[in-house]
């Protein structure tokens, strides 16, 4: 069987490197005469070529020479791109950066990571194929926008990292990572709100917004749009759509958990958890047909700003106080108390407390017991975005929430309590 030696796959894959690169910068010079181009398909797929077989001299003569190859592609691409610039009358680095970046990688393809490598050249063809898209983007996108993905980036990449993941003060209730992680989830949330308004609308960017919001936290789903409502009061029926629809999803998510980690659970609370996720369903589609002929502009007042840095921090705040009490009331009840403590932790999270009882099932407690602390966590999850939305968005955003809420509740209540219990 004929196997290809490393070497010849390696090269192969520098040429490839530069044949991407090639066809981008070939086809936008496309209509160009012969011999007016300073580098084309051709060009850059023997650049990366070059790259890969220095790479290959360069691990048998050492890499002095690797510089050297690299320092007389790079002086020819330079000399011919200033001729042709000079002819065009025009300015431009990218053909030449691009030139560059080509023999690097076909040098890397050869001397490192092929993954990497081919990751790399991928890459290099998509933002140089993107420039139209690019520069329309910047066109269209305000400072405020820069600079809250700029503070969002330096939040997860940054702060991130550094942030100790352990329990801190009474009770070791503070873990600073969790925390600052929960505040990273809450400024994206708000910050994709605001791009689902920008791209669909006001009409359907909130309801876009709470469905994708609610697979990673209904609860900072419902702190943003309530935080909105109150900016923009006669915008706040349509964002109460987006956050119902999270709330919906919160139930939908929470029986996926069940279904992949507690299966024995799911058949005692899939039920209510239907009829809770159906009644929140119907509400958002009640409340949603009302805004038929509603138009555009007044919510589109709440989402001036991607994020409100301040927000951000208040809830931040709140969940270490709400955390803080639950681990406090969990070290009196003890774990014993597994009803009473599934309503404790409920309140800040309910994955946590769903995945725990999945894994605690059949073994520490019965399955009925703890699919019923998972209902129970749930009902006080919805009752706490309840008492949020009424806090932060005032009364026209929380009153109805609530009132969607306690009737999920009660549907889910009356289905669980017509099924046998194991």
């Amino acid at each position: 069987m004929f196997i290809l030696d490393e070497k010849l796959i390696r090269v192969g894959l520098a040429l490839a490197i530069g044949l991407l690169v090639g066809i981008e910068r070939g086809w936008r010079s496309r209509s160009e005469a012969e011999g007016e181009r300073a580098a084309g398909l051709r060009t850059f797929a023997l650049i990366g070529l070059s790259g890969g077989v220095w790479g290959l001299l360069a691990q048998e003569v050492g890499p002095v020479v690797l510089g050297f190859a690299f320092l007389a592609i790079a002086g020819a691409l330079t000399l011919f791109r200033w001729r042709e610039t000079q002819h065009e009358g025009t300015f431009g680095a990218t053909t030449l950066i691009a030139g560059f970046l080509t023999f690097a990688l076909g040098a890397y393809a050869v001397l490192g990571d092929t993954t990497v490598a081919a990751a790399a050249g991928v890459a290099t063809m998509a933002l140089l194929a993107a420039k139209e898209w690019l520069h329309s983007g910047l066109k269209v996108m305000t400072w405020p926008e820069i600079r809250s993905a700029v503070i969002l980036l330096a939040m997860t990449f940054v702060v991130l990292p550094v942030l100790p993941d352990q329990g801190f003060g009474p009770y070791e209730a503070f873990n600073p990572r969790r925390l600052w992680l929960m505040t990273i989830v809450l400024a994206s949330v708000s910050f994709a709100g605001y791009v689902a308004v920008r791209v669909a609308g006001t009409r359907y960017g909130p309801l876009i917004t709470g469905i994708a919001g609610g697979i990673v936290s209904s609860t900072a789903t419902t702190l943003d749009f309530a935080r909105r409502a109150r900016e923009a009061p006669a915008g706040s029926r349509m964002l109460l759509v987006g956050a119902l629809a999270a709330s919906a999803v919160m139930f939908v998510r929470v029986a996926v958990i069940l279904a992949l980690f507690g299966p024995a659970l799911l058949a005692s609370a899939s039920g209510p958890l239907a009829a809770a996720a159906a009644v929140t369903i119907a509400a958002a589609l009640l409340i949603g047909r009302t805004l038929s002929g509603a138009g555009e502009g007044p919510a589109s007042a709440a989402y001036e700003n991607p994020f409100d840095l301040k927000a951000v921090f208040a809830f931040v705040l709140l969940l270490a106080l709400v955390l803080l009490l639950s681990k406090g009331l969990t070290a009196v009840l003890g774990d014993q108390g597994g009803l009473a403590l599934a309503a404790i932790a409920g309140v800040a999270d309910v994955d946590a407390i769903t995945l725990s009882m999945t894994e605690v099932a059949c073994r520490s407690i019965a399955p009925g017991i703890a699919a019923l602390s998972v209902l129970i966590a749930v009902a006080t999850n919805s009752l706490s975005k309840s008492f949020l939305a009424i806090v932060v968005g005032g009364r026209d955003f929380g009153i109805p929430y609530l009132c969607v809420s306690l009737a999920a509740i009660a549907a889910g209540g009356v289905i669980a309590a017509a099924v046998p219990w194991p």
